[in-house]
Formats: C-alpha cells, sequence, structure tokens
C-alpha cells in the first residue's frame, strides 16, 4: 500500500504525458440542437486542469450520430478559450460518441527511476520487462505519445444507443459492451479493450469518478479476450482510461510508442 502511494505521488510531478487527457461535455445529456460547450482537460486531483493542447496536433474529432452521419468537429474547436475549448451542436437523438485523436509528435524524457515507476502505475509491464531483459532499468527513458479521447453523450431522451458499443477505429480504444444510458440502467459496465485493431490482454484500466479523482475509484487488467467489468456508476461525471505502448525501431529518437486513451460519460447528479 505504501508503495503505491509512493508511486501514485511521484507521478503526480510527471509531465501531461503521464497524466489523463479526456472531452469534457458541459453535460453529457444535451436537448436536440442545442449548444453544448466542452473543454479539453488532463490531470488528476490537484493538477488538473484545461489542456494546452495545440489545436494543429488534433487530427480527428468527430462526432459519429447514432444515424450513421460523421460530422468533423474541428472546425468548432477553439482551445485556450476563455471558458470553453470549443462548442458543438448535436442533432439525432440518440448516444453520440465524440471522438478526438491526436499525432504522435509529442515526446517525453524521463529519469530512470520516474520511468520506471511510471510503467508500473500504468500497468505497462511488457515495456518494464523489455527493458530489464534488455538491462536499461538504469537508462533514462524516452517515449512518442498520443491522445486518443472518447465522449458519449445522450441527445433527448429516445434514440439508439448502438453505436457506443462499437469501435471507431482508434489505435487504442475502449468500448463498452453495453449502452451506459440505456434504460434501464445495466447494473455493470462491461468493457472491452483493443489495440491496433485486436483485443487488448493485460492492460490496466481505471474508472474515477471525475468529482474526486486524485485516484481511481477502481481499475482491473483486462483478460485473454481485452474484457474488464466495472460496477455501472449511478450518478455524476465518469472516466475510464487506458494506456499501451510498444518498443520503437533502434534508429528512432524515443524507446517506446505509448498511445493514451480515455473514455468519458456521465449521468445528472442526484
Amino acid at each position: 500500500m505504501l508503495r503505491t502511494l509512493s508511486l501514485l505521488a511521484m507521478l503526480a510531478t510527471l509531465p501531461a504525458s503521464a497524466h489523463d487527457f479526456w472531452v469534457q461535455p458541459e453535460s453529457f445529456r444535451a436537448a436536440p440542437e442545442a449548444t453544448l460547450p466542452l473543454t479539453l482537460q488532463v490531470g488528476h486531483g490537484p493538477y488538473r486542469q484545461r489542456s494546452p493542447l495545440a489545436v494543429r496536433r488534433i487530427v480527428r474529432f468527430q462526432d459519429m450520430a447514432p444515424d450513421g452521419a460523421v460530422t468533423d468537429l474541428r472546425p468548432d474547436l477553439h482551445p485556450g478559450g476563455a471558458t470553453e475549448d470549443g462548442a458543438v451542436r448535436l442533432t439525432t437523438p440518440g448516444t453520440h460518441v465524440l471522438v478526438l485523436e491526436t499525432d504522435d509528435k509529442a515526446q517525453s524524457h524521463l529519469p530512470a527511476l520516474r520511468f520506471n515507476d511510471y510503467l508500473v502505475v500504468e500497468g505497462l509491464t511488457p515495456a518494464l520487462e523489455l527493458r530489464r531483459a534488455a538491462g536499461r532499468m538504469d537508462a533514462d527513458g524516452a517515449e512518442n505519445y498520443s491522445r486518443r479521447a472518447k465522449a458519449l453523450v445522450r441527445v433527448g431522451d429516445f434514440g439508439d444507443g448502438a453505436l457506443a458499443t462499437r469501435p471507431q477505429g482508434l489505435t487504442l480504444e475502449i468500448v463498452p459492451e453495453v449502452d451506459p444510458y440505456a434504460q434501464p440502467q445495466p447494473a455493470d459496465l462491461p468493457v472491452r479493450v483493443y489495440y491496433e485493431g485486436r483485443s487488448l490482454a493485460g492492460a490496466l484500466v481505471k474508472l474515477t469518478d471525475l468529482a474526486h479523482d486524485a485516484e481511481p475509484v477502481e481499475t482491473h487488467r483486462t483478460d485473454a479476450e481485452g474484457r474488464a467489468r466495472f460496477p455501472m456508476p449511478a450518478s455524476g461525471d465518469w472516466l475510464l482510461n487506458v494506456v499501451w505502448t510498444k518498443p520503437q525501431p533502434p534508429t528512432a529518437e524515443t524507446d517506446f510508442e505509448t498511445v493514451f486513451s480515455s473514455l468519458s460519460f456521465g449521468f445528472p447528479r442526484r
């Protein structure tokens, strides 16, 4: 327990690459045609803030509508605004999936101890084993990293929610196997994690209450089929996140190519 707390405290001082990132609508429920402000958030606990992500690094921001329509939302973004980073207007009733993807140009460079601890806290066991096998546990660590974020927004009181349970083609993606907004509300939230189009086993998935986000409420590693199961939250705003990495070619500037992925959703507070 003390070891875990120590690692979390150390991780809190890492750069933004090691923090959660997500799309935060003003509300996860909207009326059809209503304008919905949103922000891009990064960090947790006292280190949570509006993300300084530059708009030029966002290569995809789309609304995947329940009827199959796809809308490019990048023109609706203006990061760094006084109170919001953009606003969207969603029309079709049902569960919409907002999908954001960045390039992989950002880099993180950390001293050996901090890099190893970061790999432990994020559950990146294969990368840790690679460093150990190569005799590089005392070497500084470097990675290129990118972001993948989805937000589930319910528009109106009726409409299809099946889209929420389908992959959206992201490199690393958390896919709920039930629509969290279904009525009656499911008792559990089963999810499946995909990496490069395949089910990902052994990934550490974290569920965080965004009203009390200093640490996750619950964590699970995915099974052989990439699945994990959480209790379904009843109210408030929530975040699921996962991280995965793979080694870079020997000629690359960094050691690993890492992807941070999140799924945000929420319910009216009771």
